[in-house]
């Protein structure tokens, strides 16, 4: 796909080109779009690309479909079927991030996750019950307040952290960046 990100109300177009399966032999170049997120809501996309040329096809979605698509993160495929065949050419490769239009987001838009979110309220407790961290339940009045213990605290944050560190991998390697999960080892002969 080549496309990295892209606003939610803006236009989707560019070319792609497909040597081995030309529009002139009857194929047609299908792309679909696949949330990484499952809330909130949002159906994969399907898109089918028009012809171009005998190679080339455009590929292209007009702001008021676009705007209609959740921002997040999804992955994608592409394949061209005919009449009777399908060739799938990448199946669920590499991310597209959806951004939020600016020109639509209201007043305290939050762009973090929801993984981002609960991990930062978990530290703030956490940098809270430091300080703290004698006081497990209060009352004052008819009102009471209980707080997790602090190793329960850690657990979650431990999963959240782990959950953003993914979220995190992927967008850099949307970006084009090298894969954090892997090792890489260099060796040189002496």
């Amino acid at each position: 796909m080549g496309l990295e990100k892209l606003v939610v109300g803006d236009t989707l177009d560019f070319t792609d080109v497909v040597v081995d399966y030309p529009a002139t032999d009857g194929w047609t170049l299908k792309y679909r779009l696949i949330p990484k997120f499952s809330t909130p809501a949002q159906a994969p996309i399907t898109l089918v690309a028009t012809t171009l040329n005998v190679t080339d096809y455009r590929i292209q979605a007009a702001p008021g479909l676009t705007e209609t698509w959740t921002p997040g993160l999804y992955s994608w495929a592409r394949w061209v079927e005919k009449v009777g065949a399908r060739q799938t050419l990448d199946p669920l490769t590499p991310f597209l991030e959806l951004l939020a239009d600016p020109s639509t987001t209201a007043q305290g838009y939050d762009p973090r996750t929801p993984a981002r979110i609960a991990l930062d309220a978990i530290n703030a407790a956490l940098a809270t019950h430091g300080s703290q961290a004698h006081i497990l339940e209060y009352t004052i009045g008819n009102r009471s307040m209980k707080f997790n213990a602090q190793a329960d605290l850690l657990a979650m944050r431990a999963s959240l952290a782990a959950e953003v560190w993914r979220e995190d991998a992927a967008s850099k390697m949307a970006q084009g960046l090298p894969n954090p999960r892997q090792i890489r080892i260099r060796t040189a002969r002496a």
